[in-house]
């Protein structure tokens, strides 16, 4: 009889089995995956400072690869917050280790997308990679080369260097080669590098690609949203695991005390309310509590209904204004209405929702709408059918609003939190929570009323210029014949009577 044999093995070995899980599932995806990745890395590390975002993105031929692929080269520059020295190997070379764990609104989600890259390239083209970074003001920039031990999960350095610091540079740049295959992946790359200068109209956003050929996305703003603050986990997003830890880490020696400085939101006077519908004295040390205890003081926690929701300081949604300068840099419509809805919950989690639409312009007309769909300002391009912005929108009834998918439409739908529901890892799309999909349909009702009012004017004004046509065409001989039969010479003054018809049809309006 076989024997069976159990190893355990690292996060880096896994995702190298698993690279599909991440989006990293083709050399076509794995380039477009590998950019983007980087480019949220490099928009979050500036925006955390409240700079407007410098990104530079360069991808240069290096050889072939297969009868299909070839090898790239890929540098990503930014004007971010930089790397302390110290943590550029982990940061660049450790799968799951990163910044993104916070509870508040961010790009990343795992600490793993630019690891993930790495960890692509060095497994298609067995090349280190190249990092280096400077924080604000510091005299020198230090420069790694690193590989990704994937048993260990641990980096390699290969070569350190610190350089003089002459000109006060901040930021980090990225460079490493990696297989794909950019003619499949051109179209979507480019369409992500338009989606993202559209919800990040303070960004400038640079594109250079294996020909030579400049694609420029140019700020129209120095606006920024306010950054996201860290908070707490709110009560009604808790798990036993997630109370055994805060249980684990507390100084509090009292259930009251414990309540107030670890979940979000919850005073004295709710604490106090909340131990006398469970049953639990305010005095009792949490680190006291038996297993038991826990998981009941879990669901105690879902059952009492006076905890506040959350508050969206921990949110940094882009706001009308510049949702709109946005969508007027890279659509230049004709019209455009957008809606930000009030903060709403679900499972315990802040979230948010932005709507647009916009008309007419470069708008193409395609005989379905144009969807864009963002989450935490990622647009998101693969799997739409599957969002569920894409069902509500689906769902709706537009003729209402005198909408046709034959007009030149294009609908977008943000969504930010502290946890986006996707679907998967790879970050492609929005599971369809009830909470979530009520939001998305009240904003996009909210538009749909806006544009509605504007395609009835234009119905209205098409309507006078075709009145305005036939009396233009008809008036002339109107005028000869009454002149006739009135036995008069002179033909009345026919522009004064289009005139009082013209001033008759806007007073109507």
């Amino acid at each position: 009889m076989a024997q069976i044999t159990f190893e355990e093995i690292s996060a880096s070995d896994f995702f190298y089995r698993n690279r599909d899980i991440a989006g990293f599932t083709n050399p076509s995806r794995a380039i477009f995956a590998a950019i983007r990745e980087l480019v949220e890395n490099s928009l979050d590390a500036a925006e955390s400072l409240k700079i407007p975002p410098d990104i530079y993105v360069r991808l240069s031929y290096e050889g072939e690869a297969s009868k299909e692929t070839q090898i790239y080269k890929l540098r990503v520059e930014d004007n971010g917050i930089g790397v302390p020295p110290r943590h550029i190997p982990s940061a660049f070379g450790q799968v799951l280790f990163g910044s993104k764990y916070k509870l508040k609104q961010q790009r990343g989600t795992f600490g793993l997308g630019g690891k993930m890259a790495i960890l692509y390239g060095q497994i298609t083209t067995h090349q280190p990679a190249t990092i280096i970074s400077s924080t604000g003001g510091m005299s020198k920039i230090y420069s790694y080369k690193l590989m990704i031990d994937i048993q260990r999960n641990r980096p390699i350095i290969l070569d350190r260097k610190v350089l003089i610091n002459k000109e006060q540079w901040r930021g980090t740049i990225v460079e490493f080669c990696l297989e794909g295959d950019y003619l499949r992946a051109m179209p979507k790359i480019l369409d992500y590098f338009k989606q993202t200068a559209m919800v990040n109209p303070y960004a400038n956003l640079t594109f250079v690609d294996p020909k030579g050929r400049l694609y420029r996305f140019t700020r129209v703003t120095k606006e920024m949203p306010e950054p996201p603050k860290e908070t707490l986990p709110h009560p009604y997003g808790v798990d036993v695991e997630l109370l055994q830890r805060l249980i684990q880490v507390t100084p509090y020696k009292n259930m009251l005390e414990f309540l107030k400085n670890h979940f979000h939101r919850v005073g004295e006077i709710t604490a106090q309310k909340f131990l006398e519908f469970s049953n639990i004295s305010p005095s009792k040390n949490p680190k006291k509590l038996s297993h038991e205890e826990i998981v009941r003081l879990m669901h105690m926690l879902k059952k009492f209904k006076d905890f506040l929701p959350p508050d969206a300081s921990c949110l940094s949604p882009l706001g009308e204004e510049l949702l709109k300068a946005g969508i007027i840099k890279e659509l230049k419509p004709e019209f455009v209405a957008v809606h930000q809805r009030k903060p709403s919950t679900y499972a315990g989690h802040p979230f948010i929702i932005e709507v647009g639409i916009a008309y007419g312009g470069e708008i193409p007309k395609k005989g379905v709408f144009i969807i864009y769909r963002f989450a935490n300002r990622i647009p998101l391009l693969y799997d739409e059918a599957s969002d569920v912005s894409v069902k509500v929108i689906n769902a709706m009834n537009w003729r209402r609003y005198k909408v046709t998918p034959e007009m030149p439409i294009a609908i977008l739908v943000h969504i930010c939190s502290t946890k986006v529901p996707y679907k998967t890892v790879g970050k492609e799309f929005i599971a369809d929570r009830p909470e979530v999909r009520r939001e998305i349909a009240n904003g996009l009702r909210e538009v749909a009323r806006q544009i509605q009012h504007f395609l009835t004017r234009i119905e209205h004004v098409d309507r006078e210029k075709k009145r305005l046509g036939v009396f233009s065409k008809y008036l002339p001989k109107i005028a000869q014949f009454s002149a006739k039969l009135a036995g008069k010479e002179k033909l009345p003054d026919i522009e004064k009577l289009l005139k009082s018809v013209k001033k008759f049809g806007t007073e109507e309006t």
